[in-house]
C-alpha cells in the first residue's frame, strides 16, 4: 500500500521530536530535517533507533533548512525515496533558531540577525512548501502545520525578532491556506502554551515565563511537546479537510486566562 510520509522541520528536539514520534506511531514514515553538531547527534541516533525498532521507515537530513541548495538536494533525495504512489501527507515547520537581543542599546540586534531570524523561523515555511509543490510531492489531503507562540501578540524582553518571525509565520499560513485550498491542502499554525524545551531555555528570563505559565494554566502545569503532537495527529485526519487558515491554541487553556 502507498503510504503518506511526514516531513518534520526541526525533528531532533522539542515539538519536532514529539511530532516525529507521534506521527510515526500513527503509521507515517518520517523524513526529518534538523541541524545538530556532534554533542547532540547521539540523541538523533536514539530517535532513529526507536523508529527502526517500531518498524517505521525514516530518513533524517542534518542540514541548515534555510540553505536553498541543501534544501533542494534534500527534497530531490526525498523524491527518489518515495515509493510508487507515495507522497508527503504532513509537513510540520518547527524551526527554532533566531537571535534573542533587544532592538536598542549596546547589545542591539543587527540587520543580519533580524534577516536570519525571519528567514529561518518564518520564510522557510514558504520555501519548503514551494519545493514540495514544484516536485508534486504533496497533493489532495495534504496537511501543513507551523509552530507559533503567544509571543506573536505579546512583548517579551529580547524576543522582538522572534516575535516578528512568528507574526510573519502566521501570515504565511493564512496566505498558503488561501492559495492551496483548491488543491485540497490545509495550512494551520499551532500555538502551543509555554513548554519546557531547549528553545525556551535559551530565552533570557525563561524561569519567569515558566512560573507565570504554571500559575495561569487551568491545568496547573506547562504544555508538553506530546500534548501538541497528539493534537497534530488528530488534525492530520482526513476529517479536518475544512479546518484551514487558523491559529489554533494547543495550550490547555493557558491563553484564555491572560
Amino acid at each position: 500500500m502507498a503510504e503518506r510520509w511526514a516531513l518534520i522541520l526541526g525533528a531532533s528536539s522539542g515539538f519536532g521530536e514529539a511530532a516525529v514520534r507521534a506521527l510515526a506511531a500513527a503509521g507515517h514514515p518520517i523524513f526529518g530535517v534538523h541541524l545538530d553538531r556532534r554533542a547532540t547527534l547521539g540523541h538523533v541516533e536514539e530517535i532513529l533507533g526507536d523508529l527502526e525498532r517500531s518498524r517505521r521507515r525514516a530518513k533524517f537530513f542534518n542540514i541548515n533548512a534555510a540553505d536553498a541548495e541543501k534544501r533542494d538536494a534534500a527534497l530531490d533525495e526525498m523524491k527518489q525515496l518515495l515509493g510508487p504512489g507515495e507522497d508527503i501527507g504532513v509537513l510540520l515547520h518547527s524551526l527554532a533558531f533566531g537571535t534573542l537581543r533587544p532592538y536598542t542599546g549596546d547589545d542591539a540586534l543587527s540587520e543580519a540577525q533580524m534577516d536570519m531570524t525571519l528567514r529561518v523561523m518564518a520564510h522557510t515555511l514558504v520555501d519548503w512548501t514551494q519545493g514540495l509543490l514544484r516536485r508534486s510531492m504533496m497533493g489532495q489531503g495534504g496537511r501543513i502545520f507551523a509552530m507559533t507562540s503567544s509571543g506573536s501578540t505579546r512583548v517579551i524582553p529580547t524576543y522582538g525578532a522572534v516575535s516578528a518571525a512568528k507574526c510573519a509565520l502566521e501570515s504565511h499560513c493564512r496566505q498558503l491556506a488561501y492559495e492551496l485550498a483548491p488543491l485540497g491542502i490545509t495550512v494551520n499554525a499551532l500555538r502551543g502554551g509555554v513548554t519546557d524545551t531547549p528553545a525556551l531555555r535559551k530565552i533570557p528570563g525563561h524561569e519567569k515565563l515558566i512560573e507565570v505559565a504554571q500559575r495561569r494554566n487551568p491545568h496547573g502545569r506547562l504544555t508538553r511537546p506530546e500534548d501538541v503532537a497528539r493534537a497534530l495527529v488528530a488534525l492530520s485526519s482526513p476529517d479536518t479537510h475544512w479546518v484551514t487558515g487558523n491559529v489554533i491554541n494547543v495550550d490547555g487553556g493557558e491563553e484564555i486566562t491572560g
